[in-house]
């Protein structure tokens, strides 16, 4: 069963995704929170996992406790994808960070992600497919983006939580790695040690560099549907060198098909940025 709770910290009330077990031998209920949402006044259903959005209980908290500014935030929202993508298309790196910066500052690192800078960079993305937006204008947001991320991880590095380490990395002939580079600011926020060998490793090499810095896991990220066979092989044969070590795939090229086998996890869309360092953890 999952279910909102809420918490008031100094008056303000902060909404969190929360999953109930029954614990067979203690007896009793146990409590696991899936995801931070953030203040209760700006948590829209956009921001519950999509596993749990049609939740009646979930529905029926949200329609019971909207604010009335929530209306306001989604707009507010809107505003900032917009500036954002013209921050990106520009190639302003000082307006990108401000722009960051001012989300940050009332939100989690998740929530700028997932409601903001994807939807920018898929809209990005779509444009530059239909001949609507230059290629040269498309590599000058897709540099940005990476220089934004990687600022973003700099200033997480700092963090002396020691959760974990894990190398992550995209198969030989992927070159897209903005997405490896997203996960891997993130998990460095949660307190792992990270080794990103993004984009295009050789097999041969990662096995190699596995032995040496005796990671938890390895994280493989696949953007094009066109890689998924190429990240089959490197999976298989990493899995065949290390049998013991977590291997968990994931990426855009799953957005629509996640029917592929691999010998480790696909995480899938389904599964939020908040959700992914529980699921390495849990392994």
């Amino acid at each position: 069963m999952v279910y909102l709770r809420k918490k008031k910290v100094k008056g303000v009330d902060y909404l969190y995704l929360v999953k109930s077990t029954w614990d067979k031998q203690k007896k009793t209920s146990r409590q696991e929170t899936i995801k931070y949402l953030g203040q209760s006044s700006s948590v829209t259903r956009d921001d519950i996992p999509a596993e749990f959005r049609d939740d009646a209980k979930i529905n029926s908290f949200l329609l019971q406790n909207t604010p009335k500014d929530r209306q306001m935030r989604e707009q507010l929202i809107e505003q900032l994808r917009n500036k954002l993508f013209s921050a990106l298309t520009e190639g302003s790196l000082k307006d990108t960070m401000d722009i960051y910066s001012a989300f940050i500052s009332d939100n989690a690192l998740d929530q700028f992600y997932e409601r903001i800078m994807t939807p920018v960079m898929a809209e990005i993305g779509y444009l530059w497919s239909e001949g609507k937006l230059s290629i040269a204008t498309e590599h000058v947001a897709s540099n940005i983006a990476h220089s934004l991320v990687k600022v973003i991880a700099d200033e997480n590095r700092k963090s002396k939580k020691l959760q974990g380490k894990i190398v992550l990395t995209t198969p030989v002939g992927e070159d897209h790695n903005l997405g490896c580079n997203v996960l891997d600011s993130f998990l460095v926020s949660k307190g792992f040690i990270t080794f990103n060998l993004s984009p295009s490793t050789p097999a041969e090499s990662l096995i190699e560099f596995i032995k040496t810095a005796k990671p938890d896991a390895l994280v493989v990220s696949i953007t094009l549907e066109d890689s998924i066979k190429s990240g089959q092989r490197m999976v298989k044969k990493v899995h065949e060198a290390h049998k013991r070590l977590p291997i968990f795939i994931g990426g855009q090229a799953f957005s629509e098909k996640t029917n592929f086998k691999f010998d480790g996890e696909l995480v899938t869309y389904l599964h939020t940025l908040e959700q992914i360092p529980r699921i390495i953890k849990k392994k």
